[in-house]
């Protein structure tokens, strides 16, 4: 298998990490999978758990909120496939993290480029699940337009390194990209 990395964007629901966790199977054995949300509350306690119960007992599990890229390089082992799922919840974390906005987006920036590092320096394949929320409306209040904006800019530099990107639609994965190394 030779290495690569895939983006899959999708709204709420759109079947984003189902069709991650479908791929990765197909594509090794070993698969390391990122989790990148907290359990914050009961509900999402209750959805960790659930994701937790649909995936296969051998992968491996790393809970990193930030600073992903390092984290992956410390605990990736023997994996041939990383599943981070998702930035979209990495931004969050980033954006929750900091008062000042030029600082955030410092933050934002830093973190996908260590990420990208990280992705070319090690011999796996990379599969990435993020929102794409450039589609809906406006939001009405200045940090949801704040943490559009990043979370778009994050997805963009992603897409650029992407080998292939996928855009889900009702479960239906739609090729955007496909480059081979």
């Amino acid at each position: 298998m030779s290495k690569k990395c895939i983006l899959i964007l999708g709204g709420a629901r759109s079947g984003k990490s189902r069709f991650a966790q479908n791929l990765a199977g197909k594509l090794g054995e070993k698969v390391l999978f990122v989790a990148t949300g907290g359990a914050i509350d009961e509900e999402m306690r209750s959805r960790i758990e659930e994701h937790k119960k649909a995936r296969p007992r051998t992968w491996h599990t790393l809970e990193a909120p930030v600073k992903i890229g390092e984290r992956i390089e410390g605990q990736i082992g023997n994996a041939d496939v990383v599943i981070i799922d998702c930035i979209t919840m990495l931004i969050s974390n980033l954006l929750l993290g900091e008062e000042d906005d030029r600082y955030k987006e410092e933050q934002v920036t830093t973190e996908i480029d260590q990420l990208i590092e990280c992705i070319d320096k090690l011999e796996a394949t990379f599969i990435l699940v993020s929102n794409e929320v450039g589609l809906g409306l406006v939001p009405e209040s200045r940090l949801g337009r704040f943490y559009r904006d990043l979370l778009g800019r994050a997805n963009q530099l992603l897409a650029q390194h992407a080998d292939e990107v996928y855009v889900m639609v009702a479960g239906i994965p739609v090729e955007v990209k496909r480059h081979s190394r």
